[in-house]
């Protein structure tokens, strides 16, 4: 029985119940008033409505106003989802296909160098996939995985193409290490669109992830609409505040995939967009059907998106384009040629690693930067875990609201079919 089926059944209970209180003499005259009121208890009307205070209790579980609660309901979160996992993993035929590639993983034979190829592509596709999912799993507050890994990645392929005046890296260490071929070699300086070609299998992978990243959104509201529950956003009671532009933001998508459709899924998942998440709620309460929503997705994410930020990037790191940069900086009062100083040395000891990849003090020239880089990597990670443990705290202690909720109007239920029956009697 879903939560609208015992909505209406308890409802009816109490309708009942008040509608046909039975006429006692002297004690029903005195409570005349109540016996004529046809309608419930105001408490009783709808069981399952959130009320304001639940909803600030649950805003208010984050781990820097209360750490303890938030890591408590966080892990116990974490432990539900790992252990329905691992349930849904005791599959025979999934034990059974897991056992058999194992074995052929392991066992010597003529068939090792095919499994070292698959092993290889299957490497590389799990790790950029992963990457997109992450950057788009979280309801907006996902770990931005294009700055941290397939930006840099794509601007290292920049600078050692026009520093090598060849995209024909040695493999390995590529994609890992962008090193010039040892002698000689055919020059020519590689376009914009060959270098786009070279780094396009990880910004699709990238852009198929993030569009994966979409799909909890859409299936979560897909499932609350058909078991009749309202959308998180709808529970929201008693906000009286003005509007902030967020909030229009928001607005603004839904209307636009509700009155555009596929165009407008297409849209809004073309360009950069942190509230994507709201487009994959509303096709998921609206009944969107599922190829449509994850086609435009796919299309929107994968190629658009992806593509537009792949020619951001090798436009922005061009040979060109960098040494004016670095000009233009030595003009800027007081902190210009110190910045212009620490740039060059970057650019100087980066085209020599290119080179010569063997020598280790070349690293030293940038340390700062890259400390930099890796305080800012960590503090983005760090973001993320916060989010990740709020959010899962948060889904605990709603799903707990809710049992309590109804387990308390179950036993109002049995406690009116109890005075009910006393009078009958």
């Amino acid at each position: 029985m879903n939560n609208s089926t015992r909505q209406k059944f308890i409802d009816g209970k109490f309708l009942k119940q008040y509608n046909s209180a039975p006429d006692f003499g002297s004690k029903a005259e005195m409570s005349s008033s109540e016996s004529n009121d046809s309608s419930p208890p105001p408490e009783l009307k709808n069981p399952f409505t959130v009320t304001s205070e639940e909803l600030m209790e649950r805003k208010s579980l984050v781990l820097w106003r209360r750490p303890i609660a938030t890591l408590k309901y966080g892990a116990l979160e974490a432990a539900q989802w790992l252990l329905s996992f691992a349930m849904k993993l005791v599959n025979r035929w999934l034990l059974g296909s897991l056992l058999f590639f194992s074995i052929l993983y392991f066992l010597p034979g003529p068939h090792e160098s095919v499994v070292r190829y698959c092993e290889k592509n299957m490497a590389f596709t799990i790790y950029w996939l992963g990457l997109g999912v992450l950057s788009s799993v979280g309801f907006g507050s996902g770990l931005h995985t294009f700055l941290l890994y397939l930006g840099p990645h794509i601007a290292s392929v920049t600078m050692a193409a026009y520093e090598c005046q060849t995209l024909d890296f040695p493999m390995p260490p590529y994609p890992e290490k962008k090193i010039c071929p040892s002698g000689t070699y055919t020059r020519m300086l590689p376009s914009v669109w060959s270098i786009l070609s070279k780094v396009r299998p990880e910004s699709f992978l990238w852009g198929l992830g993030t569009a994966l990243g979409e799909l909890p959104p859409y299936f979560m509201a897909r499932s609350a609409r058909l078991s009749g529950q309202e959308l998180e956003d709808e529970e929201e009671v008693g906000v009286t505040e003005r509007p902030t532009f967020v909030d229009n933001a928001k607005v603004f998508m839904e209307r636009v995939v509700r009155r555009i459709g596929f165009m407008g899924i297409l849209l809004c998942a073309s360009v950069p967009n942190p509230l994507f998440d709201l487009a994959g709620i509303t096709c998921g309460h609206f009944l969107v059907p599922f190829w449509k929503f994850f086609g435009a997705t796919i299309i929107g994410k994968a190629f658009v998106k992806a593509t537009f930020q792949q020619l951001f990037v090798i436009v922005a790191f061009s040979e060109d384009l960098v040494n004016k940069l670095v000009a233009g900086l030595g003009g800027l009062p007081w902190i210009g040629k110190p910045i212009q100083g620490i740039i060059k040395d970057v650019l100087k000891s980066t085209k020599k690693q290119m080179h010569s990849p063997s020598k280790s003090d070349v690293v030293l020239s940038f340390s700062i930067v890259v400390r930099a880089f890796e305080l800012c990597a960590f503090l983005m990670v760090a973001a993320f875990v916060v989010s990740l443990i709020n959010s899962l705290a948060q889904i605990n202690l709603k799903r707990r609201q809710d049992k309590e909720r109804e387990m308390k109007y179950m036993e109002l239920l049995l406690s009116a079919d109890d005075k009910e029956k006393e009078f009958s009697v």
